[in-house]
Formats: structure tokens, sequence, C-alpha cells
């Protein structure tokens, strides 16, 4: 597929690395902000945007689950990224050179045994790819960054140390984002997700949960989050396994829809390979 996917963050960023995998005939660019990416796509500079949602060891990102229904675009796919960690320097560094480890916040936080063992001071920068970025123009031996593979290519960095990350499976999800939704059903293997708000009932949430149990149709994430500050109003974010056509999905959703003020499908999907390994 040809065109241009928006991202957030600099080359060779982790979200690069998705755009890089799941759509490699694309342009893949870069943006400023979450905001910044939708907007590449609504104003039609892109035609897709790639926005992480969840990370298995660090949970949901934060903000992105009030961005979606806001944002005026569907899903239409997943991808799933092994987050592989590695240590890059700047040509004719080696390992006894490095003092100093770069990186994101959270990505130094998943490679402390590492740092550990290698005695390396930990240095934190805006993100990943800024780091890589930040020590090509150093120049300097005893700073190397914590990014992807990606990231050392386009800076070139060498990769003293390859998958360095203290858990092997952690794993980011994106959803693959389109001006327009896409409701065929185009694999065995279908996801729905939608976003609610229950009606001010008692019991309003389980019952509006019942239908799916009855049903047998397999939720696979429900999360809440306040809507405008109020802690009165929340609003519920679902990932279903099935299609809206299918029968047993048709009836929850019908039955769901008594107990609720509002309801919005933000894409039909199909689920990816690695979701069956999670």
């Amino acid at each position: 597929m040809s065109g241009r996917i928006a991202f957030q963050g600099e080359p060779g960023a982790y979200s690069h690395q998705a755009c890089h995998d799941s759509r490699p005939g694309m342009e893949a660019i870069p943006c400023r902000t979450f905001e910044d990416t939708i907007e590449m796509v609504r104003s039609g500079q892109a035609d897709l945007a790639m926005l992480p949602v969840e990370n298995s060891t660090y949970g949901r990102v934060a903000d992105i689950h009030h961005l979606l229904p806001e944002s005026g675009l569907k899903i239409i796919d997943e991808a799933f990224v092994r987050v592989h960690i590695n240590l890059l320097a700047v040509k004719g560094a080696t390992m006894e050179d490095v003092k100093t480890a770069m990186s994101h916040t959270v990505l130094l936080g998943q490679v402390r045994n590492f740092l550990q063992k290698h005695a390396l001071h930990r240095e934190v920068g805006a993100d990943t790819a800024g780091s890589a970025k930040i020590v090509a123009e150093m120049g300097d031996k005893s700073v190397a960054a914590l990014a992807s593979e990606l990231a050392g290519e386009i800076y070139g960095l060498d990769c003293l140390a390859r998958h360095i990350e203290d858990k092997q499976d952690n794993t980011t999800r994106f959803l693959i984002m389109s001006p327009e939704a896409d409701l065929t059903r185009r694999a065995e293997k279908m996801m729905t997700t939608f976003v609610f708000r229950v009606r001010n009932i008692p019991a309003a949430l389980y019952k509006a949960m019942g239908g799916f149990a009855t049903n047998g149709v397999n939720m696979t994430k429900l999360e809440s989050y306040m809507v405008n500050g109020s802690f009165t109003a929340t609003q519920f974010y679902a990932d279903i396994e099935g299609h809206p056509d299918d029968a047993n999905v048709k009836l929850a959703l019908d039955e769901l829809s008594y107990f609720t003020s509002y309801m919005e499908i933000l894409g039909v999907y199909p689920a990816a390979a690695l979701r069956d390994e999670r």
C-alpha cells in the first residue's frame, strides 16, 4: 500500500517501527504530538495514523482513550511491536568506552539489569529516538542511547548490545486509524472497538455487560475514564472479539443499547496474529 502514515515521535521511534513493519510501502511521517498525528490525517496530509494504545508492562497510553472518540478517525487495523531495546553508540565506540546510557525514563526502567551489570549512568532523554539523535550529534563515545535498531540505522550509530530489555515479552499495541471506517469482514477473526456511557440507573454497567456474557461474546478489554473532568460522567472503552454482523455480537450490542445513553463503534478490524501469543 502506498501513501503516507503519520506517527508521534522522532524518526526511529517504536511508533515508526510499527509503521515500518505493518505498512512498509507507506511513507512514515513524524509528528510532535498525538493531536498533530490525528490532524495530519483529518487534514488529508496523511492517509493513516499509527497510535499506541497500551503496553504489556506499563498499561494504557495516557490521553489516547480521550482522543480516539473525538478524533473523527476510525480503527481499521491493529499492530503489535515487540519493544526490543538496544545500546547504540557512535561509530568506533566499544562497551568499555560507554559510561552513560540515555533514553526515555520508561525505557531506562526496562533495562535495569543491563545498566547495573555494566555500571552505566542513567540519563533521561525526551524520548528513545530523540536520544539516539542527540548521541549521534554529540559524537561522544562515552554516551550511548537506548532505542530501536531502526533508530540506530537512521542516525548512523553502532549497535553495541541487542535486545537487552529485562522482560523479553514487552509489547506495545498500536491502532491504525483512517478517515473512513471499513466494516467489511476481511479476516476469520475480527475485533470490534467501541465506547459507551451507561444510563444513570442502579446496576446499569452490570446489566449492560450481561448481554455479552449470555451471548458468548468475549470482551478482551474494558476500561473507564472520566469525561470532561467530571466524577459523575464516566465513559467506557471496550474491545470485543467478533463482527457487529455476527448474530451473538448483534444481540449483545442491542442489549447494551438499553442501558446506555451513548455508544459509538470506533472500528471493526482483523485481529493481529500476535494477539494470540499475548
